[in-house]
């Protein structure tokens, strides 16, 4: 699988499609399940407020992943990028409701950079938080 978008056709500014992901403590079973991080701060909410903390909170690293999915959807395929950094800034915090938490992952091109790459800054945010900083990619495109 390659990337069908072309470098030529990409200019500085270029917004991708936003998404929204939803995070139950259900997912963050999951999440503790494939990851092996069974860090109770995610999933007991006495200890994680034993610990300083709001309530549980979604792993960092789900909340990393799920903010560059924005970028593969666009670009059509993961292996498409070839850098990805971001600071922590916010927990997310997952009530124990139906609902939980969103996060809200906004994108645009910020950079062409040379062979045929370009930097893409991410914003994620949930309940008007800022969760991610300096959220940035390198994408190879053709």
């Amino acid at each position: 699988m390659a990337t069908n978008i072309k470098y030529a056709d990409v200019e500085v500014g270029t917004e991708l499609p936003a998404q929204s992901f939803p995070v139950t403590r259900a997912t963050l079973v999951q999440y503790a399940g494939a990851s092996g991080d069974f860090n109770p701060i995610h999933w007991n909410e006495k200890f994680a407020v034993e610990v300083g903390l709001p309530d549980v909170i979604a792993h960092g690293m789900f909340t990393m992943a799920a903010a560059i999915r924005v970028v593969t959807d666009w670009a059509g395929d993961p292996a498409a990028v070839v850098e990805y950094g971001v600071r922590f800034t916010k927990p997310v915090v997952v009530p124990n409701d139906d609902k939980g938490a969103e996060i809200e992952v906004s994108a645009k091109v910020a950079a062409k950079l040379d062979d045929n790459r370009v930097r893409v800054d991410l914003t994620a945010m949930s309940e008007g938080q800022k969760v991610l900083g300096m959220s940035r990619a390198v994408v190879q495109l053709v």
